[in-house]
C-alpha cells in the first residue's frame, strides 16, 4: 500500500462471505477486515478454507452469498473482464510453486508484469531491474527460472508481485520464509501459510481458520 493510500485504511472487507462448491462449504459466514500496513497471516489445516480466501480476495472466484470489497470495490459485482484489470492493477500474487515462465529469464518474467498493463517495455524493464536490486537478485536478472534456487526464484516472484505497486500482495502457502531483507519490502503481506515461525516473523495479526470459519484472531509483536 502506497503512503497516498493512507495508513489504516481499510483495504479489504468481508462480510457473512459463503462459498459453497455443491454440497460442500468453504467458507461459512466470514466476516473480516485488514486494513493497510497490516500483515495478516491466515494459518489453518487443509480444507480450512485459506486458499478459498485468497481467491475471493483476489477476484478468482465469487461468493456464494455475502460482499467482498478490496479497496471499495465489490468484486461480486464485477464481470470477467473489470476482474482481470482489477488483478494486474490492485493485487500483487506470490503462487506457491512460484509460476515464473520457463522461457523467460528472471527481469522479463517481472517486466512483463509491467507491460500487461500497458507499460512501455523500457520502462518496465527499468523498475524490474531496480526491485531485482531492492530484492538482492539483481545479479540473476539473465537468468531463466531452472536454474534459479528456490530462494532466488522466491525473490523474482516477490519482484513481479510488486510490480503494479499494488494495493495488496496475496501470498498462497510460499515455501521459504522471507529473509529480513525481503520482509522490509513488502508492507502489506497477506500470507496463507502452515508455518507458525513465518507468521510470527512477518505477520502483525493472525487469522486462524477451521471449517470455513474463523476460529480465533491474535494480534503478534513482529519477531527479529
Amino acid at each position: 500500500m502506497t503512503s497516498e493510500d493512507g495508513a489504516g485504511q481499510v483495504v479489504v472487507a468481508l462480510t457473512a462471505v459463503r462459498k459453497e462448491y455443491g454440497e460442500a462449504t468453504a467458507l461459512d459466514g466470514v466476516s473480516l477486515e485488514i486494513r493497510a500496513g497490516e500483515a495478516v497471516a491466515v494459518m489453518g489445516p487443509s480444507g480450512s478454507g485459506k486458499s478459498t480466501l485468497l481467491n475471493m480476495v483476489a477476484g478468482l472466484d465469487r461468493p456464494t452469498s455475502g460482499q467482498v470489497l478490496v479497496q471499495g470495490d465489490d468484486l461480486g459485482r464485477m464481470k470477467e473482464k473489470g476482474l482481470a484489470v482489477f488483478r494486474r492493477r490492485k493485487i500483487g500474487m506470490i503462487f506457491q510453486f512460484f509460476n515464473l515462465i520457463d522461457d523467460l529469464p528472471a527481469l522479463d518474467n517481472v517486466a512483463l508484469a509491467a507491460q500487461l498493463t500497458g507499460t512501455p517495455a523500457d520502462q518496465a524493464r527499468r523498475r524490474a531491474l531496480e526491485l531485482l536490486d531492492e530484492l538482492g537478485v539483481a545479479d540473476r536478472r539473465n537468468a531463466y527460472p531452472a536454474v534459479l534456487s528456490g530462494g532466488e526464484r522466491q525473490r523474482v516472484a516477490v519482484a513481479r508481485a510488486l510490480m503494479n505497486r499494488p494495493a495488496l500482495l496475496l501470498a498462497d502457502e510460499p515455501t521459504g520464509a522471507l529473509d529480513s531483507r525481503a520482509g522490509e519490502q513488502v508492507m502489506d503481506l497477506l500470507i496463507v501459510t502452515h508455518d507458525e515461525r513465518l507468521a510470527q516473523r512477518c505477520a502483525s495479526r493472525v487469522v486462524e481458520f477451521a471449517d470455513g470459519r474463523i476460529a480465533r484472531e491474535r494480534t503478534l509483536e513482529r519477531q527479529p
